[in-house]
């Protein structure tokens, strides 16, 4: 499987299926009687980052791991994002970067050397980058945007964060 393959359309169904569960909260929280944004600064545990930083690292995760895989520039956020409404625009623009980005732009993706400013001095190549970095800490917070929505209560399951399968007809 080609490093393209395994990154970029996972990436995209994954921030439709959370775009999905952002509308779900939406809907729950008229059924409830309550402004959706109180979700917004919901949080797992004290210490960990609430929706809206889960949703930003999501879709950050997503576009640096394009943008350094493929040698393109990521588009810049700035983190600004107070309201729901504002963190399904963020991840519809991050969606619209990742449809930029093809194949043929990952080609030398596996050997491309990838460098993180969180780690000067330091480096590594595009395939381990991407399975020991970049899909591991995009489902890490993908997961907890579903699971900070699950714990308030929002009507997810299993199928709306697996999403969309391309299923076929078996001959028999």
């Amino acid at each position: 499987m080609s490093l393209y393959d395994a990154s970029v359309p996972q990436f995209k169904q994954m921030l439709t299926n959370l775009d999905g569960w952002l509308g779900t909260a939406v809907e729950h929280a008229k059924k409830k009687n309550f402004d959706p944004n109180v979700l917004a600064t919901a949080r797992l545990a004290p210490d960990q980052y609430p929706l809206i930083r889960q949703v930003q690292s999501a879709c950050d995760s997503a576009k640096f791991a394009a943008a350094r895989l493929t040698g393109k520039e990521a588009p810049k956020h700035p983190d600004t994002e107070t309201t729901i409404d504002e963190l399904r625009a963020r991840v519809k623009a991050c969606i619209a970067f990742l449809d930029t980005v093809s194949a043929d732009d990952f080609k030398g993706a596996d050997t491309r050397e990838v460098t993180l400013s969180f780690m000067p001095g330091k480096g590594i190549f595009g395939k381990d980058y991407l399975n020991q970095m970049a899909l591991p800490n995009f489902y890490f917070h993908a997961t907890h945007t579903y699971a900070i929505l699950r714990h308030n209560g929002v009507d997810l399951g299993k199928m709306q964060y697996i999403g969309n399968m391309n299923l076929h007809d078996v001959k028999q």
